[in-house]
């Protein structure tokens, strides 16, 4: 027996056809999983592996490789505008450009652990690049030119960092991305192929992963968000990289803890790729186009194929080529081939209409973050929140709002529907959507507000100053994002995991995340064709470093626009959408 979407971490020593065989190594038959071994390639008990005693694990490894993360890129941009002494459009497109590719590796990294290195191997080495990049990124603050930039002005110059400097902190920062792309898609379809689709339990408890999965994804990012930023804003930046530096140390030992604990999955490979698979189906179907449809039935009822669905018809020109007379039909592809191909191809129209989305997303690290900056921040005498920590109400509103949906909401709509999960994913990413749209305009009210307010106080030439308006006038825009997260992101989460072949679950959780890597690259070139645009004949430009002149909220107001149409388009494809089975 071949392994197919899940590699082993270690050589198995026995073959695994011959474990039924062997009662000391399954002394409770009934108690097996299928398709699951442990990391030495033994059948596993459920009992003693799998589900949440392994989930505990992973999940525990995405809150620390989280706060990692958000440790860098919630307060990227203050890094750029300050001791880098970018521009803030221009440290903004640098920001998109950043979490773009960083969105976009994981198709890259769930390539490699789905057809050669397995997901347990992929974790762990790309956990190893994680730390390295880190660490070098802690290094480039560390040099003297940037040490002794303990950003609290914007009166850095570019000046001062040297072209050295730069290279290896956007060097380590890539780095970074590559090694996230390999960690990101792989952590959580290995942390959901500890529960068992077959049983019931399980299956239910799989569904009830992703939220809490999301759970402790934005308890990291919430933790970084005031504990990472308050170090680089009050302390030192080496200090606040190295941080999130050791937090992924430690989020490798745990998971490596957890081995003895997990189910790696394993499939019985008798037949192609499924790369080939679905490409073999495009291909045929292509070089079938001319077939009239009356003689590609009777080849295909010939060939014992009786009927299809009724979407993507044309590919079912893949079901058969003739090779010489009528009689004399050569199958090319099965039935299940073809509607594999077709699952793939409905997900194409859900993706594009959700790109809009990411770029909203985009938004959270970059100009809410500059917007803050400008902002009253006081708490309490001395004591300023950083402004990248406002970003933690998006993560509040997260953590605070899963175990509702989870508890109340989920029951409540089941009662009603049938559903064990209350309602559909569709359902689910649709509602996100929809609060995006109120969050954009909602950002752009309030940013019209802090426009009026710093010329009524006579600061519109006065970007260092600070202007009255205090700051949590922000948390409501961030709040709403949040309660949009818990519907759209987890429902894309556990959307593109079901909906892609077994074999390429790896695959389907990249291309969830690659939404957000198209859409940060979207973003930024809305921004750079916008900050040209406007800034023409010596116009302020929508995104001029001095905030008070720049017009960010009709930036605001294009993208609830933008999003409302395409929510339109989302529901048309929604509405004719098949599930796989």
């Amino acid at each position: 027996m071949e392994r197919g979407n899940q590699t082993l971490p270690f050589p198995m020593s026995n073959n695994i056809s011959s474990l039924s065989g062997s009662d000391a190594e399954t002394p409770l038959l009934n108690d097996t999983v299928d398709d699951a071994v442990n990391y030495k390639g033994r059948s596993v008990l459920r009992s003693k592996s799998g589900g949440w005693r392994s989930a505990v694990f992973i999940i525990g490894v995405e809150v620390a490789e989280r706060f990692a993360y958000y440790g860098i890129s919630s307060n990227l941009i203050t890094f750029l505008t300050g001791p880098m002494g970018q521009s803030t459009a221009t440290a903004a497109e640098n920001v998109n450009a950043w979490d773009g590719t960083a969105s976009l590796l994981p198709l890259l990294g769930a390539f490699l652990a789905d057809t050669f290195l397995g997901r347990y191997r992929t974790i762990v080495v790309a956990s190893l690049l994680y730390v390295l990049g880190l660490g070098l990124l802690t290094v480039s603050a560390l040099l003297p030119s940037l040490r002794a930039s303990i950003y609290q002005t914007n009166k850095v110059s570019s000046s001062s960092v040297s072209e050295f400097q730069v290279v290896l902190f956007f060097f380590s920062l890539y780095l970074v991305a590559f090694a996230q792309g390999g960690h990101k898609p792989c952590v959580q379809a290995f942390g959901a192929d500890q529960f068992d689709g077959h049983d019931p339990e399980e299956s239910k408890a799989k569904s009830s992963f992703f939220n809490w999965w999301y759970f402790g994804l934005c308890a990291g990012s919430f933790a970084a968000n005031w504990i990472v930023s308050y170090i680089q804003d009050n302390l030192n930046w080496g200090l606040g990289f190295g941080v999130p530096c050791i937090a992924m140390a430690v989020a490798l030992v745990v998971f490596l803890c957890g081995t003895p604990t997990y189910r790696h999955r394993i499939i019985v490979q008798d037949k192609d790729s499924p790369f080939v698979r679905i490409g073999r189906v495009f291909i045929l179907a292509i070089r079938n186009w001319k077939v009239k449809p009356l003689v590609l039935t009777t080849e295909a009822e010939y060939c014992g194929v009786h009927e299809s669905s009724e979407q993507f018809k044309f590919l079912n020109k893949a079901l058969a080529v003739r090779n010489g007379l009528k009689e004399e039909v050569k199958v090319s592809c099965s039935m299940e081939e073809v509607e594999e191909a077709k699952a793939v191809l409905r997900i194409v129209p859900i993706w594009g209409t959700c790109l809009i989305y990411g770029i909203v997303l985009g938004q959270c690290s970059t100009f809410f973050v500059k917007q803050a900056a400008t902002m009253k921040r006081t708490v309490m005498a001395g004591f300023d929140i950083p402004a990248a920590s406002i970003q933690s109400f998006d993560s509040l509103a997260i953590v605070l709002f899963i175990p509702i949906y989870d508890g109340i909401l989920v029951p409540m709509a089941s009662s009603y529907t049938g559903k064990p999960s209350g309602i559909t994913t569709l359902q689910r990413i649709g509602a996100g959507i929809v609060l995006s749209v109120l969050s954009m305009a909602l950002a752009a009210v309030v940013e019209m507000k802090r426009l009026k307010t710093a010329q009524e106080y006579g600061l519109v030439d006065k970007p260092n100053m600070t202007v009255p308006m205090s700051v949590w006038w922000l948390a409501p825009a961030y709040l709403l994002l949040g309660v949009a997260d818990v519907f759209t992101m987890v429902g894309l989460q556990e959307f593109f995991y079901d909906q892609v072949p077994n074999e390429l679950r790896s695959i389907g959780l990249a291309l969830y995340l690659s939404i957000f890597g198209v859409g940060s690259f979207l973003s930024g070139f809305l921004i750079s064709a916008i900050d040209e645009a406007t800034s023409r004949d010596g116009h302020d430009s929508w995104f001029s470093s001095n905030l008070n002149r720049a017009h960010i909220d009709y930036f605001y107001w294009l993208l609830a626009v933008v999003s409302a149409l395409g929510f339109a388009a989302y529901l048309y494809f929604a509405r004719s959408y098949i599930y796989k089975l």
